[in-house]
């Protein structure tokens, strides 16, 4: 299905330093968030939902040389070690930050991971559940310092992703704006030729990791059982909103 976790960052002090975002995005276990909250079955990719259900991601070879995407957890905390140890942080100088996150199990769980995955950088982080009512809005108004949110969309398209959460003209750009992103959003847009826009998606999606500022933990799979009397019902393989109209679904049954 195509819903991620995603990890804000407020790109606000002392978070507007793109070596601590990069030290961030090195401290995260994928694999671990994928084990304990999927039980194994949940995939990695950058923005853009990977393959084989996803048509438009990075394969896995290209991803697997983005920042934070290396398989060598060990190694790539030791980098993230040695970036915060430049910025001044250490075992006896220890960074406090509120991690905000919805106040449902879907936001609490993961963030209570990524608590406990920041510890490995001296970031200690203090869990901020907000209400759902409150959610949405606080992210708006960017009244937050790091946060775990989840996103998902109805169609496996760039424009869907790229436009919504990461175009400057977005209130849904919760993150901060890059003209240049906006400027390949625009071209990848405009291209007809599929070979060609993908190469843009790619291009943007690394430009994305690089800023540091909202990068994609997992994606999640999910499954839907139904009784063999329902007919009509078609399942998406890449969207978590499409086809829960019914208007084609009918019950065999006497």
């Amino acid at each position: 299905m195509n819903g991620r976790a995603n990890l804000l960052i407020n790109p606000t002090p002392p978070f507007d330093s793109p070596v601590m975002r990069r030290a961030m995005q090195l401290s995260l276990d994928r694999k671990s968030f994928i084990d304990i909250l999927g039980e194994g079955q949940y995939d990695v990719g950058a923005v853009l939902q990977p393959p084989p259900e996803g048509i438009w991601g990075m394969p896995r070879e290209m991803l697997e040389q983005l920042t934070g995407y290396g398989t060598d957890v060990s190694k790539n905390r030791d980098e993230a070690r040695a970036l915060m140890r430049s910025l001044g942080y250490g075992p006896d100088n220890r960074l406090k930050v509120k991690l905000s996150a919805r106040n449902i199990p879907w936001y609490r769980d993961p963030a209570a991971i990524l608590i406990d995955q920041l510890k490995e950088i001296w970031i200690d982080g203090e869990l901020d559940a907000v209400e759902t009512a409150n959610w949405v809005p606080k992210l708006m108004r960017k009244d937050f310092t790091v946060a775990m949110s989840l996103s998902g969309s109805a169609v496996d398209d760039p424009d869907t992703q790229f436009y919504e959460n990461y175009s400057c003209r977005s209130s849904r750009n919760y993150t901060g704006c890059n003209p240049e992103v906006d400027t390949l959003i625009e071209r990848q847009s405009a291209e007809t030729d599929p070979a060609k826009r993908k190469k843009l998606v790619w291009q943007i999606e690394r430009k994305l990791v690089d800023d540091a500022v909202r990068p994609i933990i997992f994606f999640m799979r999910q499954g839907t059982c139904w009784q063999p009397e329902v007919k009509g019902l078609t399942l998406m393989e890449n969207s978590i909103f499409n086809s829960w109209r019914m208007e084609d679904v009918w019950l065999d049954k006497q």
